[in-house]
């Protein structure tokens, strides 16, 4: 699923985002969602957030939990 939508994205979802410092590259890190920073509900590049671990970055893919 992706993290363009922020009613798909609560705390406690773990996460695909990608840094600030990644953005050139794509690559991508894997986290929980504590925090969510964007407030409009859709985003073309995706929902900001924060990870447990304090990195902001934006959602590329939601990580299905089996």
């Amino acid at each position: 699923m992706n993290g363009q939508s922020r009613n798909n994205i609560r705390a406690g979802l773990t996460v695909d985002i990608v840094l600030k410092q990644d953005q050139r590259t794509g690559k991508r890190t894997r986290g929980v969602v504590k925090d969510i920073l964007t407030n409009s509900p859709n985003h073309p590049h995706g929902i900001k957030v924060r990870l447990t671990d304090g990195q902001v970055g934006r959602v590329q893919e939601i990580v299905q939990e089996p």
